[in-house]
């Protein structure tokens, strides 16, 4: 598990006031809406706004792979880390 992924998880338990959930709770590949950890779009949209601020990174919610980025903590971690990358590259 990536130091990354465990700043994720605490992130979306900090932002989300997710208080009754450790980082060891979540499983990276596990679902963050609708089965999986439950989240919403409001929940998104305070994620989405929480990583900006972390990871200097946007998420455009017009994208179409927009549900594929906030599939798990996985995907997540994989978008951050190659947008970050591409600033870095710039």
């Amino acid at each position: 598990m990536s130091s990354m992924e465990n700043e994720l998880k605490q992130l979306i338990i900090d932002s989300l006031d997710l208080e009754d959930l450790s980082v060891d709770d979540i499983d990276n590949e596990e679902a963050l809406f609708n089965d999986g950890l439950g989240l919403d779009s409001i929940d998104a949209l305070e994620l989405g706004l929480a990583i900006r601020k972390k990871f200097n990174v946007r998420i455009d919610a017009e994208k179409d792979d927009v549900v594929k980025i906030f599939a798990s903590v996985t995907t997540l971690t994989k978008f951050i880390e190659s947008e970050q990358a591409s600033i870095v590259n710039e």
